[in-house]
């Protein structure tokens, strides 16, 4: 999933077998580092992209062997080290990203799809290669779930973004059900939105449904938090559902009995 989705969903909790949470939360840092110096505070699209490119340029030392010059990526690399972690899922979040200074539009589905490969998928990436899970298949339907969980938080947060200049259904889409971005300003959920947003929300859960067996396949503690991440996203597409896909009312979030569900589905699911 992507650094955007923590909100959601446990990151490195104590469901999480003990030796994998200092791992899990420097990759967190790590990925909530940039995701900050790209999304966050008042700096100027240059000086972001600067930023972002000594992450890189720390990254780089690492993959030749040096010592990294801050004490965030001198954690990171002793966490790539001890657990041999690869470090293209690192170049890839920062592609992503830099992207987001840069880019605010996306004009088909496989190009928001290209922006989650690097976004989210990553992340699930880096978890598994942590619990030594790292063929193919399993792979795959992490990449499904991730993509998904980044699409939904797409989704649930279409308000929030666009106050920060962006907009992340596909202009495709929009033009497609003859939806102008002024609509998305006016917060009006009128009209063909209702079927545009059950357009999205069923790609979304597609792709959910495909990798979660995953869930299943993972034993022990960090397939319960997967399952109970995977519950989670369900959720929120639910009440997406229910609302008609209107976030400008009422952004969807997982309430404290929602969280209940999510363990007992996880317990259950076993």
């Amino acid at each position: 999933m992507g650094v955007g989705h923590y909100e959601n969903f446990p990151v490195g909790s104590l469901a999480l077998p003990r030796a994998l949470r200092a791992p899990v939360h420097a990759i967190y840092r790590f990925a909530r580092t940039a995701d900050d110096i790209a999304d966050e505070g008042d700096a100027s699209p240059e000086q972001r992209l600067a930023e972002l490119a000594a992450l890189s340029d720390e990254l780089d030392r690492i993959a030749r062997g040096e010592a990294p010059q801050t004490a965030l990526m001198q954690e990171l690399a002793a966490v790539i080290e001890r657990h041999r972690l690869p470090l293209a899922p690192f170049y890839d979040l920062l592609s992503a990203f830099s992207q987001d200074v840069v880019k605010t539009r996306y004009a088909t589905f496989a190009e928001l799809i290209d922006y989650c490969r690097r976004s989210a998928n990553p992340v699930g990436r880096l978890m598994l290669a942590l619990y030594g899970e790292t063929d193919a298949k399993s792979v795959a339907m992490s990449d499904g779930i991730c993509t998904a969980l980044q699409l939904i938080n797409f989704w649930q947060d279409v308000a929030i973004d666009w106050n920060k200049g962006r907009v992340y259904l596909p202009q495709e889409d929009l033009a497609r059900f003859r939806i102008r971005e002024e609509q998305i300003a006016a917060g009006d959920a009128g009209g063909p939105w209702h079927a545009l947003m059950m357009k999205e929300i069923e790609r979304a859960r597609a792709m959910l449904a495909a990798g979660a067996p995953l869930g299943k396949k993972l034993k022990g503690r960090i397939g319960f938090e997967l399952r109970m991440i995977i519950v989670g996203g369900e959720r929120i597409l639910q009440k997406l559902h229910e609302s008609g896909g209107d976030v400008f009312h009422q952004r969807p979030v997982l309430s404290r009995r929602d969280w209940g569900y999510m363990v007992w589905r996880a317990l259950r699911a076993k």
